[in-house]
């Protein structure tokens, strides 16, 4: 009895030994694909932010998914899908695709009650949302807007426009600055026009009349923002004639802004690391006239395939929606006397003072990165279903001068030309447009 008693104590022993040592953590792999990490050669902030998390992470094996070959981006993955090899996180061109398949993770038990999470703009956690169901998590965000060179309204006595001002007044300080003689335009291009003008006019709109299930083709606000392209067009690249190119040293209108042949520039803040360290002028964000700015958004999911979901979100957190991520990717940008390819997804006082120390004293910037929920999602070709077709793709059965059987995208980026009118055409459009989104909405279930 008294041997049995001591085997049972060295054996509570051993049991209690056990339980206070660490547990080494099993290995994990999780098989990434994006498009933005270049090659291992060129090492960017993205790969070199990966390696930041492996480096925290030791169990955990990143292997890059080569997705080099033919075909689109879904059309790759559907390969894979097939083949029972979806990577586990995936940067996502077409979220509406990937949830009707089911590849999508469910993440929202994952994402409640993360107090990173909390602090990302509600219009950033509505693009992932379906239903109610967290589908995705927003990788970057990129406020869109018009950029303003400070120096060449000063230079024409002209007050430059700041975040906010009147659309009335932005036009007409455009249109004021405009001297064809010296190779100066108010604005670079027309089309963005059609992007942002109707939220202006209508407040149920969004991106290019988008009310959050239609297109408002049709709609007094829509075709006042074409109406407004064509009578600014003289200020733009478009408007020039021949004999006017002459007078500019750029070749396209992608070159206008930085060569201080305009005033403003409809681009996004992936152009601010460019602006950082090329400009040699004075300038600011004015986003939409009005005190807003559109919104360019990426996605990450996480595939419903993936052998440990938790490990795999862990990892799309540190790359997308994480503070301590966005920090470690802020240090490699100081380190490499650069500035973060990204603006910060979580929102805070820190997160938003930390970018601008790269950036500058930008008052406009500020002011946007702070009035995030109220901005249009320009990226809506990756999370509403049939907006690729409702906007760019789709036939509405039109033909054109000598052009047969137009698509949408034809008919807005010629909405200059002398072969139509788009007020004849903008109720056809509407209708072919929306019952494209109906059907496409009733597929997704």
């Amino acid at each position: 009895m008294k041997q049995l008693t001591r085997i049972v104590s060295i054996a509570l022993l051993l049991v209690l030994f056990i339980s206070l040592v660490p547990v080494q953590a099993q290995g994990v792999t999780i098989r990434y694909a994006n498009w933005n990490v270049g090659t291992e050669e060129e090492n960017n902030i993205q790969r070199q932010l990966v390696a930041a998390y492996v480096e925290a992470h030791p169990e955990v094996t990143i292997e890059f998914v080569d997705m080099s070959g033919d075909g689109r981006w879904d059309e790759k993955l559907t390969n894979m899908a097939a083949r029972g090899e979806l990577p586990d996180v995936w940067m996502a061109d077409n979220a509406p695709y990937y949830v009707q398949n089911g590849w999508a993770a469910d993440l929202t038990a994952l994402v409640e009650g993360d107090p990173d999470w909390q602090n990302v703009p509600q219009v950033l956690q509505d693009a992932v949302t379906y239903d109610g169901v967290v589908l995705g998590v927003p990788a970057a965000q990129f406020i869109m807007g018009y950029f303003v060179n400070q120096d060449l309204f000063e230079a024409a006595n002209l007050d430059a426009p700041a975040y906010g001002v009147s659309v009335e007044d932005f036009f007409a300080a455009a249109a004021a600055l405009t001297d064809l003689q010296q190779g100066i335009l108010g604005l670079h291009e027309m089309e963005p026009i059609l992007g942002w003008y109707p939220s202006t006019q209508d407040a149920n709109l969004g991106w290019f009349s988008f009310d959050g299930a239609h297109m408002n083709y049709n709609s007094d606000a829509f075709r006042a923002a074409v109406d407004t392209a064509l009578e600014m067009r003289p200020h733009t690249w478009q408007g020039l004639s021949e004999e006017q190119l002459t007078a500019f040293t750029a070749t396209g209108p992608w070159e206008l802004f930085l060569n201080q042949e305009s005033g403003a520039v409809w681009d996004g803040g992936w152009a601010v690391p460019g602006f950082v360290q090329n400009a040699t002028f004075n300038w600011d964000f004015v986003g939409i006239p009005g005190g807003n700015q559109a919104m360019v958004t990426d996605i990450l999911v996480v595939s419903s395939t993936a052998a440990d979901q938790a490990a795999a979100f862990d990892f799309a957190k540190w790359m997308s929606f994480s503070a301590e991520g966005y920090a470690a990717e802020a240090a490699i940008a100081t380190a490499a006397g650069g500035v973060p390819t990204r603006m910060p997804v979580l929102i805070s006082a820190e997160s938003i003072d930390l970018y601008l120390s790269f950036v500058g004293d930008k008052p406009g910037l500020r002011q946007a990165l702070e009035n995030l929920d109220s901005s249009l999602v320009e990226s809506l070709a990756k999370i509403v279903p049939g907006y690729v077709n409702a906007r760019w793709e789709g036939h509405p059965g039109l033909d054109i001068g000598d052009n047969l059987d137009v698509n949408i995208g034809f008919v807005f980026g010629n909405i200059a030309s002398d072969a139509f009118k788009f007020e004849d055409l903008s109720a056809q459009l509407e209708e072919f447009a929306n019952g494209i989104l109906d059907e496409a909405r009733a597929e997704l279930g």
